[in-house]
């Protein structure tokens, strides 16, 4: 079987590795950073370039995750001026094969090939073989899409629902909104309070400077440091993390109902994995199964993390093996 080039690019650093088949090999693994090669007027076609010259491989498919939006083939990088097509790609590789996915539709697609070790359950629930899947990136950005079973393996559509509104319920949600328009009209973003805001990486520490200001505290600069006042048993912290497991489990209710995912829900990225130890405590499972006028969230539905950190490269050798 021959062998394939995948790349995993990310904000700060792109991962590329080689696979036989659907078969990852980890130790092909390399790291290289993104700010490097920008500096030099150089994008992920160099990056390939290097790694094939520094390995010797020699390869017939490529295949790249890209964290930003894929339209009619062609990937633009949020937080890099990095463009990349397919004709790009095979010239810089020499393959025959090539696919361009989104980052999450990359891990979307690694579902049911990623090894049960690196798969925590947190929410119990039916997890109904064949059914249809959600997978939930919590990260630098945050993302869902919904994995549906077809006769190629599995169809995961592009989504950009991190940027959906945040859901808004209780009192404390209200001045929460209203918090976080300021906060981003005062950094000339613009003043929409979406999920993303809340839950990515910059989420915690946007929720602390809310925390902080209903207490008359200062306020934290980084998520960084939240998490590190939250292992000290600041209040300030547990606060924010309360108001971060809320709303999450309220936005996983809405992309449950949207979806219905009776094959499970899978949570992905670093927040995720380091929000995990905090679900039962601060009520993961009581937000998301709040009774509405259906039942389904009360009788449906799992949630599980995924600790895998080469979900997206296992998911782009999947595609590249079935669809592309």
């Amino acid at each position: 079987m021959s062998l394939v080039i995948l790349a995993d690019i990310g904000g700060t650093n792109t991962r590329v590795a080689l696979a036989e088949g659907t078969a990852l090999q980890v130790d092909s693994i390399r790291r290289f950073s993104n700010a490097d090669y920008q500096s030099r007027g150089q994008d992920i076609a160099q990056v390939l370039r290097d790694y094939l010259d520094q390995t010797g491989a020699k390869v017939s498919g490529v295949c790249v995750a890209a964290a930003g939006p894929v339209q009619d083939g062609v990937a633009t990088m949020t937080n890099l001026a990095w463009v990349m097509d397919g004709d790009k790609l095979i010239r810089a590789t020499g393959a025959s094969r090539v696919a361009i996915l989104n980052d999450l539709q990359a891990q979307g697609q690694a579902l049911g090939h990623i090894p049960e070790a690196n798969l925590r359950l947190v929410m119990e629930g039916p997890i109904r073989k064949g059914g249809s899947m959600l997978v939930v990136g919590l990260g630098t950005g945050v993302n869902a899409a919904p994995a549906h079973p077809g006769k190629s393996g599995l169809l995961v559509p592009p989504s950009e629902c991190g940027h959906v509104n945040m859901p808004v319920r209780t009192d404390e949600d209200f001045r929460l909104l209203r918090f976080m328009e300021a906060r981003l009209a005062a950094a000339g973003d613009a003043p929409h309070a979406g999920v993303e805001e809340l839950l990515a990486g910059r989420g915690l520490a946007n929720l602390y400077a809310f925390a902080a200001s209903e207490a008359g505290a200062p306020a934290l600069p980084s998520s960084a440091e939240v998490l590190t006042a939250l292992a000290s048993e600041d209040p300030v912290a547990f606060h924010a993390a309360r108001i971060y497991i809320h709303i999450l489990g309220q936005m996983l209710a809405d992309q449950a109902l949207i979806h219905l995912p009776y094959g499970g829900i899978y949570l992905i990225g670093g927040m995720s994995r380091a929000m995990t130890p905090h679900f039962a405590r601060f009520g993961l499972e009581a937000s998301f199964r709040e009774a509405r006028r259906v039942d389904l969230l009360q009788t449906e539905f799992s949630v599980t993390v995924v600790e895998d950190d080469y979900a997206a490269l296992i998911g782009c050798a999947v595609y590249l093996q079935n669809v592309a």
